[in-house]
């Protein structure tokens, strides 16, 4: 075969073998999963004989280099030594788990709305009719966030414990609200959505209640900073839990046993990086928004801070630079 049909029938597989392993030199975090997309092993050993071949017929030294260098920069990233899992789970959370829920972003967009329109209303109307407080809560449970939230309460959002025992309690507290309302999801998703507007009007009634005695500015110091990543895994959750019952409710061309495994697979992923969300909401809430001593300018400029940092995270996190691959 002459060397300029040769070349004619595999450049374009050499062009775009080189642009994959030159993106995976600038973005050595790419998963394997990535690299068995591109059924890389076979590719590899077809490079292989291409190049024996090339050398076999006394083709130009300029087609033998070419394949020369691909097969060297293949060789380097099919025998690699595989990342360490604390990388592997660095390179998830940074980059992975924010690409994740924005390729589910209208499951998102839903749970966000489910979540963040009744706690919204709820607020708005314990301002024009607080008397409705005692239809959401018990007295009791009035009493006790009255308590909590009390200007004079030194230990502010909380009853008592340290800050040890408190952090505890609130990531098996935040914990098990994610999970009953990502699990709820396999209910066709009804159960999903009813977690997440149940927990609006709850956390929507809480502020708005105190707000509406007073007890507003004690209520916000606490909870700003660690809302931002508690409010967002609570919602991540109930998107990943909406897509589970929608998948099961809609399964498209697939049948629906093989679209649930897909579908649970990416809604467990979901879940953890949600999870480790609230362990950073946990430890938050527990060593910092329990200061009292701080000022406001430090309280609510840290939480909008967090907020931005979350929001930015979710957003940007993980995607390619424009001159990646």
């Amino acid at each position: 075969m002459k060397q300029e049909r040769f070349v004619a029938m595999h450049g374009r597989e050499w062009d775009s073998l080189q642009s994959w392993l030159s993106a995976l030199e600038r973005q050595p975090q790419r998963t394997m999963r990535q690299e068995h997309a591109l059924d890389f092993p076979q590719s590899y050993r077809r490079l292989c004989h291409q190049l024996a071949l090339a050398r076999g017929r006394g083709y130009s030294r300029e087609v033998t280099d070419r394949l020369q260098r691909l097969v060297q920069q293949g060789h380097r990233v099919l025998y690699r030594p595989p990342a360490p899992r604390w990388h592997r789970v660095a390179v998830f959370l940074l980059a992975g788990f924010p690409r994740l829920v924005r390729s589910q972003w209208r499951c998102m967009t839903a749970a966000a709305l489910l979540f963040y329109l009744p706690a919204l209303i709820t607020l708005v109307l314990m301002q024009l009719r607080p008397e409705f407080a005692h239809t959401v809560f018990s007295s009791a449970q009035l009493a006790q966030f009255e308590k909590m939230y009390d200007p004079g309460n030194p230990h502010i959002g909380r009853s008592s414990g340290t800050d040890l025992q408190m952090f505890g309690f609130y990531v098996m507290n935040n914990v098990s609200i994610a999970f009953r309302t990502f699990a709820s999801g396999l209910f066709f998703g009804v159960g999903a959505i009813y977690v997440l507007a149940a927990n609006g009007v709850l956390i929507g009634g809480v502020a708005g209640h105190l707000n509406a005695i007073g007890y507003g500015g004690p209520f916000w110091r606490f909870v700003v900073a660690h809302s931002a990543f508690e409010l967002s895994a609570l919602v991540i959750a109930g998107g990943a839990g909406l897509q589970l019952g929608l998948t099961l409710l809609m399964p498209g061309r697939q049948r629906r046993g093989p679209a649930m495994v897909a579908a649970g697979w990416v809604g467990a992923q979901l879940a953890l990086g949600a999870f480790a969300m609230l362990l950073v909401a946990a430890f938050i809430e527990a060593y910092w928004s329990s200061i009292a001593a701080l000022p406001n300018e430090v309280k609510f400029g840290s939480g909008a801070l967090l907020w931005l940092l979350v929001l930015g995270w979710l957003w940007r996190g993980g995607r390619e630079r424009s001159n990646g691959a």
